[in-house]
């Protein structure tokens, strides 16, 4: 029958195992003996889903302490850590658990022992090093041989199969032992005591992966002060509101945040502060490790150096600065770093000054005093209204601004909470608003910010009557803004929009330079018109567009205010009443035209349509008179051009028939007439060339009179 295997469970073996570290935890040297975990004091979250954490405390001596996180901050607490011992200390170090997988973590050690060993494979593992094993009354010592299987017969035929542990003493004896609960195994060896303690230490940090734990390292002399800040992503907070409307007196706004805290530990009576900015942030994959590419470069085969000496220096050059002094022994400042990166200063100045008044130090962030164990002094803002009810103090940052909670708050890791962020009376009306894009009339509130406190965006639901009346969205405000927040439907008001367009028609005509302007405008009317079927009054408030190039016209009800997109126009309907309200605007439009290029059908064109009158006909008339007297001149110049042009032509023909006459017998007698012929033409060709250069006179003074007459045409008229 097939042997049966017993597990024996090593946990209880290795009971008495002592590590050879000190009580205190790895690498610590405190004077308390103990690593100190140090609290999360303040919070500041942004729009941007970053947020800035303080953790402050005081340490003593050359203590270790611990700040805990996620895997998920790991690479925004790298490039953003901030050290600082405020006392006569320093930091000698930053460690942080690895990401890397167990199996790659265990592949370190000089244990060949995997993620999930048995008894028998672990201490098969410490083949070779001293142990000291005891089973009931006999014991021994010696180095580990082997671990072996023995087959132990039961009833019958059945057998089990037990683990036994060979060591050789140091005298030469190999003693036996079997593996059972009684047995108990110890290693003397301190070098694999550490090994194991390293082991067990990276299995028990698989509990929890996603949490990172950080150790500062310090060290000095008696208690100091001791702040770490760093950026993290968190997720964005969010602002919600409640407007309660009284049946007396101004409306109250009450205002709350909702944050999550996601982070790797809690926050125990933190300083919390929310700004709504978003400061430049980025992910950078510190915490993964990168290999550069590096050039192989081949050594020179023949490259013999041989070694050299520098001859000291004998002189210093006269204009040559001098060494740079070193610090005042009163103040030294102590720089130190380590292999994660991690770099702290120590200023004794600013520790003498902390002793004396509380010390700030937040890497150019906002926020008020500190709290708990160390506290950070910071300029108190502005008092604001309703200071009795108000949760938390704002101020304006620039662009930013920060909602500082007055009483600590705690939140619990991977736990919400809502918290109150502002609470003040403000201005509002109840109106109805009417927008071309809605198919009903929605009742809003036009909210006069008057609480000198900016409000970040965010909902809002509005309470009126002891009642729920609605409820909407709102972009932020700043101190004095008005802001229309629509947050139901009016079924009371009913608003019909009809719109009528106009002709274009001419204004005014501008004569000036050679160039007539024509002022255009295109009119279009809007008509409102505006039930209130309810029984009390209505404020109604038309939303009516704004398009680029059109404007109001001045004879109109004006506007109650405008935005980029609408006019808004306010008007007040009394009950069972009809009012219309008439929205009149035009948009400008000019076109230009040379006179020196206007025809008359251009002019007619121009009286059909009635943008010109009489009179500037009448100027345009002339004008054309004299281009046409011009263009008589030129005729007459261009018919004296063609006749030369044809008598040249018949000069050339009569040439070529003298010279095919050479050697003829009527050489004589024709030549004779063509010669009387090329005279008389010659005689022609003079008298058009003169004729011509009278006419280019003429034509050049009818030019000069167009443009005189044109440069001083200058009108303006009205129509």
């Amino acid at each position: 029958m097939r042997p049966l295997k017993v597990a024996v469970s090593c946990l209880l073996l290795l009971a008495s195992i002592s590590w050879g570290q000190s009580s205190s935890g790895p690498g610590s040297n405190s004077a308390a003996g103990e690593s100190a975990r140090l609290p999360v004091t303040r919070v500041i979250l942004y729009k941007n889903g970053v947020g800035y954490f303080e953790h402050a405390g005081r340490v003593r001596d050359n203590q270790d302490v611990n700040v805990e996180f996620t895997t998920a901050q790991l690479n925004d607490v790298l490039k953003s850590l901030t050290v600082l011992d405020l006392g006569k200390g320093r930091i000698t170090g930053v460690s942080y658990n690895s990401n890397a997988p167990l199996e790659k973590r265990l592949g370190s050690l000089h244990l060949p022992v995997g993620s999930n060993p048995t008894t028998a494979q672990f201490l098969d593992a410490l083949r070779g090093a001293r142990l000291e094993v005891r089973s009931g009354s006999e014991s021994a010592s010696g180095r580990l041989l082997s671990i072996d299987e023995r087959e132990i017969p039961i009833k019958g035929d059945q057998k089990v199969t037990i683990d036994q542990v060979s060591i050789v003493s140091d005298s030469g004896e190999v003693r036996v032992f079997d593996l059972n609960p009684t047995t108990s195994v110890r290693v003397v060896e301190k070098d694999v005591n550490e090994e194991v303690g390293k082991y067990l230490g990276l299995v028990a940090s698989t509990r929890d992966q996603d949490v990172r734990r950080m150790t500062i390292s310090t060290a000095g002399d008696g208690e100091r002060n001791l702040l770490v800040s760093y950026i993290s992503e968190v997720p964005v907070w969010k602002s919600t509101y409640r407007i309660v409307i009284p049946n007396e007196g101004k409306p109250l706004l009450q205002g709350w945040a909702i944050v999550d805290n996601t982070v790797g530990e809690d926050w125990k009576n933190v300083e919390l502060s929310l700004v709504a900015g978003a400061p430049q942030s980025f992910i950078q994959e510190l915490s993964q490790p990168y290999y550069a590419r590096r050039p192989v470069v081949a050594l020179p085969e023949n490259a013999m150096i041989t070694p050299q000496t520098h001859e000291a220096t004998m002189a210093v050059a006269e204009d040559a600065p001098p060494p740079p002094a070193p610090p005042p022994a009163a103040m030294p400042t102590r720089i130190s770093g380590n292999a994660n990166g991690a770099l702290s200063a120590n200023y004794d100045r600013l520790s003498a000054f902390a002793a004396k008044e509380p010390v700030g130090v937040a890497g150019g962030m906002v926020g008020g005093a500190g709290s708990g164990v160390f506290k950070t002094g910071r300029p108190e803002v502005a008092p604001i209204l309703e200071a009795a009810t108000t949760a938390a103090q704002t101020r304006d940052l620039g662009d930013l601004f920060e909602y500082k909670l007055k009483d600590h708050v705690t939140i619990r890791k991977n736990q919400s909470a809502l918290v109150p962020i502002l609470q003040a009376r403000i201005d509002a009306e109840k109106v109805s608003v009417w927008n071309p894009s809605e198919s009903s009339v929605l009742r809003a509130l036009w909210v006069d910010n008057t609480s000198a406190l900016t409000l970040d965006g965010g909902s809002f639901n509005v309470l009126e009557g002891d009642a729920f009346a609605g409820e909407g969205l709102m972009d932020a405000i700043k101190p004095g803004e008005k802001r229309l927040l629509s947050y139901a439907a009016d079924l009371g008001v009913l608003v019909d929009a009809k719109q009528k367009a106009e002709n274009q028609r001419v204004t005014k005509v501008v004569i000036a330079h050679g160039v007539m302007t024509q002022f255009t405008q295109e009119r279009e009317e809007n008509a409102y018109t505006i039930r209130n079927r309810d029984t009390s009054a209505r404020t109604i408030v038309i939303e009516h567009p704004a398009r680029p190039g059109w404007k109001l016209t001045d004879d109109d009800a004006r506007p109650a205010e405008s935005s980029a997109s609408f006019h808004r126009f306010r008007m007040t309907v009394e009950p069972r009443k009809t009012e219309t309200l008439l929205v009149k605007e035009y948009r400008p439009i000019t076109n230009a035209y040379q006179i020196s290029n206007v025809t008359d059908g251009q002019i007619r064109f121009f009286l059909a349509a009635k943008t010109i009158n009489p009179e500037i006909d009448h100027a345009l008339r002339k004008i054309l008179a004299q281009k046409d007297s011009m263009a008589a001149l030129d005729a007459e110049v261009g018919s004296r051009k063609a006749r030369i042009s044809g008598i040249t032509e018949d000069q050339q023909r009569v040439r070529e028939n003298m010279k095919a006459l050479k050697g003829s017998a009527e050489e004589k007698a024709l030549v004779e007439r063509y010669v009387r012929q090329l005279n008389e033409q010659e005689d022609r060709v003079q008298l058009l060339h003169r004729e011509m250069a009278d006419l280019q006179q003429k034509r050049e003074a009818a030019q000069k009179t167009l443009n005189d007459m044109i440069e001083g045409l200058q009108m303006e008229v009205t129509l």
